[in-house]
């Protein structure tokens, strides 16, 4: 069983950064894909960032291409969601999550999730 804490969020005004961490415990989550997603109120939890076991690989949605930046550091068990450039439409909950493999961009393929951490973007 892994459990997954998430960090980071805040208030920020638009055109600000956000460092978000992933820190998972009882589990390495080295052996895994690590996503983030996000959830803004009366929508639909939403696919972020994905990165790969060793980091080679990286996935954004369309909404992050460019301003949002997924690492990891295996030795630290953390994964990290770097977002510049925050617009008010980014205010949400943000989740990251565990999974063996499978659709990145699918929440069926997470097994584990964190409890989320609030961006809020202001205008």
């Amino acid at each position: 069983q892994v459990q997954l804490v998430e960090s980071g969020g805040g208030l920020v005004q638009a055109g600000g950064s956000l460092r978000l961490s992933c820190a998972a415990s009882g589990r390495t989550v080295s052996s895994a894909f690590v996503g983030w997603f996000r959830q803004a109120p009366g929508k639909e939890r939403e696919f972020v960032a994905a990165i790969t076991r060793t980091g080679g690989r990286t996935y954004y949605s369309d909404s992050a291409k460019g301003r949002f930046t997924i690492s990891r550091d295996n030795a630290e068990n953390t994964v990290y969601l770097q977002m510049n450039g925050l617009k008010p439409e980014d205010t949400a909950v943000y989740y990251c999550a565990r999974s063996p493999g499978g659709a990145v961009i699918a929440e069926y393929s997470y097994d584990s999730w964190g409890q989320g951490t609030q961006v809020t973007v202001s205008s």
